[in-house]
Formats: structure tokens, C-alpha cells, sequence
């Protein structure tokens, strides 16, 4: 009962930067107090890399994903909810990020932070519940708001697994500027994470929400991903021509 008052009281702190909380470093307890209650809601966690002086924490020289990778490359068999171990992580490395695996208990819908929040009007109108929801502030042009979703699962019968187009794996992510749908394989930031500069990864609504269909967000994501494509194509016709 007192992690959960603790945890109600942080979802009140002020908030800022691309709409979530940028402040993660509100105290030991309070951040391993968020990451318990992700552990709770059944987000399989795994340790990931931090920002250290200009680059990363891990020893890849010039690693190309600073501070948003999972520690090890066996990070989907060691994804766990259990208190006890990610306890033990944070103890061993308490700067330590977490990622949590998807396509295990949940989906994550990914999309650019404006779409993110034109979505979460139009839902809002129409009385659609969301779930679990996250910014990620990189910089201007790499801020993103996270979904998270019931997963579509890993079937027994593989021939029953339907495939996606927008699916996105960790090393495909680029691929994939508009929607991008964390599935089985792939993982995402679980905030209260740090990246580089003053990037941050924060709740915009907390881990305790019940996780919707994904399908019930769809349509509302990808209309307004089309929607930011198309202003920012308008932006970009309308800008001066270079060399004249």
C-alpha cells in the first residue's frame, strides 16, 4: 500500500519536455519504485545501457545506440518481472536504464510525439480507453510517445501468427518513422530512463492502466501518423529552395 501512495504521488509531480516527466532523477526510491510497479503490471525487464560522459556505458567504441540498448545480448530469455531480480540489477548498476521485452505480456504502438497527442485527443472525444503511455525526448525531431497494448502473442501453431508490415525489431527501427509496432522480438526504453543530453523516457500515464486491444488504438494512430506526415511534407514544399 505505501509503494502504491508512492507511486500515485509521483504521477502528480509537474510535468514538461514532450509531454511526460523529464525529471528522473527524483531519488533512488522513487525510480525503483516505478520500475516495481511496471514489474508488477507483468513488463518483463532486462538491464540496459546509460549514458556516460559523451557516449555510452557499455565498451562498443562509438556505439551507435547510446544509452538505449539492453545490456546483454540475451536479454529477451533474461526479461523477467521478478521484484528480487530486478532489485539485484539495480543494486549492481544503479545508473542502469531497463528495457522491457515486448511480444510477452504486451505491444508497444510507437509513434511520433504529435501524432501521439493528436491520437490521444481524438481518443479521448470518443470515449476510447488507452492504456499504458510513455514520451521518449531525444531532440526535436526524435520525440516519440509510446503506446502500450495487450499483445497479439506468440500462437503455438506458428502458421496461425498473422504478420505485420509495421512490425519493428530493435535494428529496424529506422525503418519505420511513422507507426511502429513493438511485437514479439523486439523491446523499447521503460521509463524512468536517461538518454543522452537531456533526453528522458517518462510516464505520460502510468503502468497501473489496463492494457487496451491494440486494434482499439489503430486506426486513431495511424490517421494521425498520416496526418503529422503530410504537415510535415507541406513544411518541407514550403520552405525556401537552396541554391538560388
Amino acid at each position: 500500500m505505501e509503494r502504491k501512495g508512492r507511486f500515485s504521488q509521483w504521477l502528480r509531480r509537474p510535468r514538461g519536455g514532450a509531454g511526460g516527466d523529464t525529471d528522473t532523477g527524483a531519488g533512488a526510491g522513487a525510480r525503483e519504485d516505478l520500475l516495481m510497479a511496471a514489474a508488477a503490471a507483468g513488463f518483463p525487464l532486462a538491464p540496459a545501457a546509460h549514458p556516460s560522459g559523451y557516449g555510452c556505458s557499455c565498451d562498443r567504441i562509438g556505439c551507435p545506440t547510446p544509452g538505449r540498448h539492453p545490456v546483454s545480448f540475451a536479454w529477451q530469455t533474461q526479461a523477467s518481472t521478478d521484484p528480487e531480480k530486478v532489485a539485484r540489477w539495480l543494486r549492481a548498476d544503479p545508473e542502469a536504464n531497463f528495457i522491457t521485452a515486448t511480444g510477452i505480456a504486451h505491444d508497444v504502438l510507437d509513434v511520433p510525439v504529435a501524432a501521439g497527442r493528436l491520437a490521444l485527443e481524438r481518443l479521448g472525444e470518443a470515449g476510447v480507453e488507452v492504456g499504458p503511455v510513455a514520451t521518449s525526448s531525444a531532440d526535436l525531431h526524435q520525440d516519440r510517445m509510446l503506446f502500450f497494448t495487450a499483445t497479439r502473442g506468440t500462437p503455438e501453431d506458428e502458421d496461425e501468427w498473422w504478420p505485420c508490415e509495421l512490425d519493428c525489431h530493435p535494428e529496424t527501427m529506422d525503418e519505420h518513422p511513422g507507426l511502429r509496432w513493438h511485437c514479439r522480438g523486439s523491446y523499447v526504453l521503460l521509463p524512468p530512463a536517461r538518454l543522452p543530453g537531456d533526453g528522458r523516457v517518462a510516464w505520460l500515464l502510468g503502468p497501473e492502466r489496463p492494457l487496451p486491444d491494440p486494434l482499439s488504438l489503430l486506426e486513431s494512430l495511424t490517421d494521425a501518423c498520416a496526418r503529422f506526415a503530410d504537415e510535415e511534407h507541406e513544411h518541407e514544399s514550403h520552405a525556401w529552395p537552396i541554391g538560388r
